[in-house]
C-alpha cells in the first residue's frame, strides 16, 4: 500500500517515487522529521524539510482515506447494497469529499421526509415514475393502489414520492459533482448587515452591504466576514446559477420528455436542488473556502512565527527589561548577559502618579552605575510613553557612563509575556516575584535570546498573525508546534544552558527526557561529552539518535559536540583529518577545508572516504564554521537612542524601521512613533509584488519613505520603493 502512496505523493511534488517510499520507511520507523531532513539525505535524496513535511501530511491524509474507504465499504455491505460498481467508484476514490458523496445514499440518518414517505409504502411509486416508461395514463387511477390513512389523498402520494425523488438526486454523487464545481466556479458571495448595533466600531462596515465572487474573495476578507458573521452583525449566504442548474439536473433526470411524469419529476428536482442540494453545497463551499482560508492564515502566522523565532540574539549584554504600565507603574528589571535575573523595582512615571522625575532617575543610575547597555520595553498598554521616558534617561546618562558604553533602546513585542509570567514555568523559576516582574524580565531575556525566552510561550499567544482566534485551533497548534521544532533544531541547543521547554521541541525529545536532563546537569553539572547523556534517565539509544545532532556542547572535552555532525559521522572526521594531515584543534582548519570544498571533487573524496556526499558537503560546512549559529548572518535588532512623535511625520521623511507583521496586504513596520506604519504591498518594491513575504519577514530592519500621514485616524503609510 505505501508504494501507492508513495506514486500519488511522488507525483503531486514533482519527484521520484523513491524518494517517498523510502522517506515513508524512514517515518514508519519512527524517524522525526528534523532529523531525516539532515542526517538522512542519501536516503532521502535530498529532500528538505517542507518536502518531507509535505510527504508526511499527505501521507496521514491517504492512510485516513483508505481507512474510511474500509469503513464505507463494510457498512454498505452489511445493507447488502454493496454492488461491484459502487466498490469499484470507492476504491477509485482520492478524496474523502468524493467518497463522503458516494456513501450519502446508504448513510444511517436522521428521519427525512423521504424517508417518512419510503415508511408510508411510496417508494415503488417513486420507481414507477423514475422509470418513465408511461407516456399516456390516468396520474390519478396510478396513485390509487398507494393511498391509505397516512396517504389519504392523491396529491399526498405524489408529494411523497416527489419526496423520495428529490432526495435521491440531492444524494446523487456524479449530481453532487457538478453542482458543487458549476457553484464554486460561478457563486456569489452575498453579505448584508443584520444587526449594526453589534458593531459599535464599524469594523465591519464595508460588508454591509457586498458582494463578490465566492472563489475571488481573498482569504484575510473571508475570515473577518465569517468573524461578523458569528458575532451576529452580518447575514452571508451564496447565490449561485440556480436556475441553470436546475434546468441542468431536470435534464439530466427527466430522460423521457413524453412520459407522464415528466413534470413530477421536474418539480421534485427543482424542490430537491433548493431545499436539499443547494444548501448543502452552500455549506460545502463555504467549509471548503473557510478551510482554505484557515490554512492561509494558519501558513501568515507560521511564516512569521519562524521568523520572530530566528531573530539574532543580542549576545554579551545586560539588559533593562520594563514591561510599562500607568496606573501599577512600569516593572523594571535588570537581567545580565546570561539571562540572569541582578534585580528590579518599580517606577511611575505615567498618570496617575506621574513621578515623571524620579523614574529617569532610576534609569539613569541604572545605566551609570550598573552597566546596563540595552533598555528593552515592551510594545504594550504605555510603550511609547515609557519610550520618551528611557530617550530622556539615555540623554542624561551618557556624560555619567565611564566606559562610553552607547546605550540604547529597543521597543519588544511583549505578546505573551503575561501568559508566560502567569505560568507554572514562571512560578518555578521566580517564585518569589510578582506577575509583572516575571513579565519584565521575559521582555529582556526576548532581546538577548528570542528562540530561547519564546519557546516557554504557547505560539497561538505570540502575536504575530491575523484572525488566529478565528481558525481551526487544532491544526494551528499542529502547524505552529512544527514551526518552533524546525526553528529549534535549525538553531540547535547548548545541552548546558537550555530550559525545557527549550530542549522539549529538539527531535525527538519529549518534555519528560527535557525535564530528566534538566535535573540531570543540575545533579551532576554539566555534560562534557554528547556521549554523556545515554546517561540520562529515559532517554533511551533511539532517543539519543535523533537529538543528538541537534544538542551541542560549546566547551566540552569534544571539539565535534559543538557541531551539527552527527556523533555516527564521527569517524569519517577522522578520516577526514588523517587525508588531509590535520587535527581537529587546529586554528586554520576552517581555511584549510575551504580550500578542500573549492579544490577536491566531493564526488571522488566521499568514496574515499566512504560517506555519501550530501553527507559529506554538511560535514565540511560545519567543520568550515564550527559553532556556527545560522542567526548570527542576520542583521541585528534596530537600537534607538531618542523617539519620535506621530506630529512629528512629514511626507517625504526617510526612516528606518523594524518589519512586526506581515499580511496578506502588506507589512506594518515600527519606526519609533506610537503607530506601526503600513507599507502595502503596492508600496513594497519598483515592481509588482504578488506575495509580501518575498520582500519581507517579521525583524527586518528595513528603509522606508513616509507616503502620508492621518492624525485623526492614527494612520501612517510607508513606502519602500527608490523612486
Amino acid at each position: 500500500m505505501s508504494i501507492d502512496f508513495a506514486k500519488a505523493i511522488a507525483a503531486e511534488l514533482g519527484v521520484r517515487p523513491g524518494q517517498v517510499a523510502r522517506s515513508i520507511q524512514l517515518f514508519d520507523d519512527d524517524n522525526t522529521v528534523p532529523f531525516v531532513a539532515r542526517y538522512r539525505k542519501e536516503v532521502t535524496g535530498g529532500l528538505d524539510e517542507t518536502q518531507l513535511r509535505t510527504i508526511l501530511e499527505r501521507l496521514t491524509y491517504l492512510r485516513h482515506l483508505e481507512a474510511r474507504k474500509e469503513t464505507v465499504l463494510r457498512s454498505i455491505e452489511e445493507q447488502g447494497k454493496l454492488t461491484d460498481d459502487l466498490r469499484a467508484r470507492i476504491e477509485a476514490a482520492t478524496t474523502l469529499q468524493a467518497v463522503e458523496d458516494l456513501y450519502l445514499p446508504y448513510k444511517p440518518k436522521r428521519r427525512t421526509r423521504a424517508t417518512v414517505a419510503r415508511e408510508r409504502g411510496l417508494e415503488p411509486l417513486a420507481q414507477t415514475m423514475l422509470a418513465q416508461e408511461l407516456s399516456q395514463g390516468d396520474l390519478a387511477q396510478i396513485a390509487v393502489p398507494f393511498l391509505s390513512d397516512d396517504v389519504p389523498t392523491v396529491e399526498d402520494a405524489y408529494a411523497g414520492a416527489r419526496d423520495i425523488i428529490a432526495e435521491g438526486v440531492a444524494e446523487d454523487a456524479d449530481v453532487r459533482a457538478v453542482v458543487r464545481d458549476r457553484t464554486r466556479d460561478e457563486a456569489w458571495l452575498v453579505v448584508t448587515v443584520t444587526d449594526e448595533s453589534k458593531d459599535e466600531r464599524g469594523v465591519y462596515q464595508m460588508y454591509y452591504d457586498y458582494r463578490e465572487k465566492l472563489r475571488a474573495v481573498p482569504p484575510h476578507r473571508l475570515l473577518a466576514i465569517n468573524r461578523g458573521e458569528r458575532e451576529g452583525v452580518l447575514k452571508v449566504k451564496l447565490e449561485g446559477p440556480d436556475e441553470e442548474i436546475v434546468k441542468r439536473i431536470q435534464a439530466r433526470t427527466v430522460t423521457n420528455p413524453r412520459s407522464i411524469f415528466a413534470g413530477q419529476i421536474r418539480e421534485a428536482v427543482a424542490d430537491g436542488y433548493r431545499r436539499l442540494l443547494a444548501p448543502s453545497i452552500a455549506r460545502q463551499l463555504r467549509n471548503e473556502r473557510s478551510d482554505d482560508s484557515d490554512e492561509h492564515a494558519i501558513q501568515t502566522f507560521a511564516t512569521n512565527l519562524r521568523q520572530l523565532l530566528l531573530q539574532p540574539p543580542l549576545r554579551g549584554k545586560t539588559v533593562i527589561g520594563i514591561d510599562p504600565g500607568y496606573r501599577t507603574g512600569c516593572k523594571v528589571a535588570l537581567v545580565d548577559p546570561t539571562g540572569k535575573f541582578l534585580g528590579g523595582t518599580t517606577i511611575y512615571p505615567h498618570q496617575p502618579q506621574e513621578r515623571w522625575d524620579e523614574a529617569r532617575s532610576v534609569l539613569v543610575k541604572l545605566m551609570a552605575g550598573r552597566g546596563a547597555d540595552v533598555i528593552a520595553i515592551g510594545n504594550g498598554t504605555a510603550s511609547r510613553e515609557t519610550e520618551q521616558l528611557v530617550a530622556e534617561a539615555i540623554a542624561e546618562a551618557r556624560p555619567q557612563i565611564a566606559d562610553g558604553r552607547d546605550v540604547a533602546y529597543v521597543i519588544v513585542n511583549e505578546a505573551g509575556a503575561s501568559v508566560y509570567s502567569a505560568s507554572k514555568l514562571a512560578r518555578a523559576e521566580f517564585p518569589d516575584l510578582d506577575v509583572s516582574m516575571r513579565g519584565a524580565i521575559s521582555i529582556a531575556r526576548r532581546l538577548q535570546d528570542p528562540l530561547a525566552e519564546l519557546v516557554k510561550i504557547d505560539p497561538k499567544s505570540i502575536g504575530v498573525g491575523l484572525y488566529q482566534h478565528d481558525v481551526d485551533q487544532k491544526r494551528l497548534a499542529e502547524a505552529l508546534d512544527a514551526v518552533v521544532e524546525s526553528a529549534v533544531n535549525h538553531v540547535g541547543v547548548d545541552v548546558n544552558t537550555a530550559s525545557a521547554p527549550l530542549l522539549s521541541y529538539v527531535a525527538g525529545i519529549s518534555r519528560r527526557v527535557a525535564d530528566a536532563i534538566v535535573k540531570h546537569r543540575e545533579k551532576h553539572g554539566p555534560f562534557r561529552r554528547r556521549e554523556d547523556l545515554k546517561k540520562v534517565k529515559g532517554l533511551g539509544e533511539k532517543t539519543y539518535q535523533q537529538a543528538i545532532g541537534f544538542l551541542k556542547i560549546p566547551d566540552g572535552e569534544e571539539p565535534l559536540d559543538n557541531t551539527f555532525i552527527h556523533p555516527e559521522s564521527y569517524p569519517v572526521v577522522e578520516r577526514l583529518f588523517e587525508y588531509l594531515g590535520v587535527r581537529g584543534d587546529e586554528r586554520d582548519l576552517p581555511a584549510k577545508i575551504e580550500a578542500l570544498r573549492r579544490e577536491e571533487d566531493l564526488g571522488d573524496l566521499a568514496a574515499l572516504l566512504e560517506v555519501g556526499e550530501l553527507t559529506l558537503a554538511d560535514i565540511l560546512e560545519a567543520l568550515r564554521k564550527p559553532g556556527r549559529d545560522p542567526r548570527d548572518e542576520l542583521p541585528p535588532p534596530l537600537l534607538r537612542q531618542d523617539v519620535l512623535k506621530m506630529e512629528d511625520l512629514k511626507e517625504g521623511m526617510i526612516l528606518k524601521g523594524t518589519v512586526r507583521n506581515v499580511v496578506d496586504f502588506g507589512a506594518f513596520v515600527d519606526i519609533g512613533v506610537k503607530q506601526d506604519g503600513l507599507v502595502h504591498v503596492s508600496q513594497m518594491a519598483d515592481r509588482y509584488v504578488k506575495n509580501p513575504f518575498a520582500v519581507v519577514g517579521v525583524g527586518d530592519v528595513v528603509t522606508v519613505k513616509v507616503i502620508k500621514v492621518d492624525l485623526e485616524r492614527g494612520r501612517i503609510g510607508l513606502s519602500m520603493k527608490e523612486g
